[in-house]
């Protein structure tokens, strides 16, 4: 059993999108895009330094372009479908939800939104590597932050002001090994971003939606959702809210997968699996290079 992952925020690195625009197709594909949300992706995937591409409005919309092309060239029919943060909306797209134009749509409201909730303060976020969360948790709300990422694999993000997170990286909690500051510009998933949430609830009521196709896993809480209308209504909410992917790894066990492909830029949610779902063969697309091997991984895989 397969299951696609699309990554969120801070996976993006300058000129990653250059290899996949070589693929057939794919540079009218992402002009369209362009065009339909008012934001040059091919320049920004190919020749934007790693400041300009950490913009959350430009991040955002890059990650899930890039996520909705790789799929593309896979060409895969996965058992099953989930994105981290982000990355949901990747996966609405994949799992029928709402189509690829709808779904750059909405992640340019998101971005901006998101963008313009983080302004209003200086926020951010950083990954805490080790650790048992039951010591870790209490520890970040001690400090006022907010556990926003709990990853699985040892790993949990906190999210807060950044004297707030200057403060973790002086009083680390007991067995963390490193705090890692993140390549992203807000305190994602918490009360900071609940600005945004208003903007998207409003966005909203022009998407199409239809039910999903595949199981669809959300990070809220590791559950299968089975109708567009909770996915997009859990889209929406995520923005404010920790993401869970811990528990959406759970459910991949649960479901009996076998096989995890990440779409591009892929390579976190590979190295999370690795850790904590043994015996589950994993495969990042990190460049159209990758494509054969995860081709020859579905085929084994797919269709269960």
């Amino acid at each position: 059993m397969l299951v696609l992952v699309a990554p969120g925020q801070g996976a993006q690195t300058p000129g990653f999108l250059t290899p996949w625009l070589d693929l057939p197709g794919a540079t009218d594909r992402i002009a369209a895009w362009s065009d339909a949300i008012g934001l040059d992706l091919a320049h920004y995937g190919t020749h934007a330094d790693a400041d300009e591409i950490r913009d959350t409005a430009v991040a955002q919309p890059l990650l899930v372009a890039a996520g909705l092309l790789s799929a593309a060239a896979l060409d895969a029919s996965p058992s099953v479908v989930a994105g981290h943060s982000v990355g949901e909306i990747t996966a609405a797209a994949l799992a029928g939800v709402i189509d690829d134009e709808a779904a750059l749509r909405f992640v340019r409201t998101r971005g901006l939104g998101m963008a313009e909730a983080a302004a209003v303060s200086e926020t951010g976020m950083a990954a805490l590597l080790g650790g048992d969360p039951d010591v870790t948790i209490p520890h970040l709300e001690k400090l006022g932050l907010t556990a926003a990422n709990v990853n699985g694999g040892g790993q949990i993000v906190a999210a807060g002001t950044a004297a707030q997170i200057a403060d973790l990286e002086a009083d680390k909690p007991e067995g963390v090994r490193r705090v890692v500051a993140l390549k992203v510009a807000g305190a994602f998933h918490t009360h900071h971003m609940a600005p945004a949430v208003e903007k998207l609830r409003a966005a909203v009521g022009d998407l199409t939606v239809s039910d999903p196709t595949v199981r669809y896993v959300s990070n809220a809480d590791g559950h299968t959702v089975a109708t567009g209308t909770e996915v997009v209504a859990r889209l929406v909410g995520q923005v404010a809210n920790p993401v869970r992917w811990d528990l959406c790894m759970e459910t991949f066990q649960s479901l009996g997968v076998t096989a995890l492909v990440e779409l591009s830029p892929g390579g976190t949610l590979t190295g999370l699996a690795k850790r904590a779902l043994p015996g589950v063969k994993t495969l990042a697309l990190k460049t159209p290079d990758d494509l054969d091997a995860a081709r020859a991984l579905i085929s084994e895989h797919a269709g269960a």
